[in-house]
């Protein structure tokens, strides 16, 4: 098993069933479920110096997203270029996310999340196994829509483990 496979593999696994159209539904609620709680001041919370507020982790989420629905849609309609990858950190750096209200962050996460239930939810299954090239590694377009999944599980797990119990 490659590194990069490795690396994608602990995502995947995070994954509760083998439906990641209702896991990414499932998530999805959890995930604004649990950052409605939080207050302003809550959300502008790091659990350790350096490491990404409530907020940039949120942001972080719907970037991601954001890349990973570009990726699908490219392979998905027969994409040959290889697509770049991206830098979750200048992406982070450069959010502003801290500069912005929560509910805003929160409603848009809830918008990227409604545009991958419908891209995904559409997607006709012969494209699911579909390959593309991105960031230097071939990839499905399966595989892409369950790191979706994957990726937001395992940030709500960082949140749970890490920043809950020290608000």
């Amino acid at each position: 098993m490659s590194d990069f496979q490795k690396y994608i593999q602990r995502y995947l696994d995070l994954i509760p069933s083998e439906n990641w159209l209702e896991e990414l539904k499932f998530v999805g609620d959890k995930t604004v479920s649990l950052y409605s709680y939080l207050t302003e001041e809550q959300s502008k919370f790091a659990y350790a110096e350096g490491k990404w507020t409530l907020k940039e982790v949120l942001l972080h989420l719907s970037d991601t997203e954001r890349v990973f629905q570009y990726r699908i849609l490219a392979f998905a309609r027969g994409e040959k270029s290889e697509l770049p990858g991206f830098d979750e950190e200048s992406y982070a750096a450069n959010s502003f996310a801290k500069e912005r209200s929560l509910e805003s962050l929160l409603e848009e996460y809830q918008l990227v999340r409604q545009s991958s239930y419908i891209l995904l939810e559409n997607l006709n299954h012969s494209v699911l196994k579909n390959i593309g090239k991105a960031n230097g590694n071939e990839i499905s377009v399966e595989t892409i829509c369950q790191l979706i999944v994957g990726h937001n599980i395992h940030h709500l797990n960082v949140v749970e483990e890490r920043y809950l119990p020290m608000l």
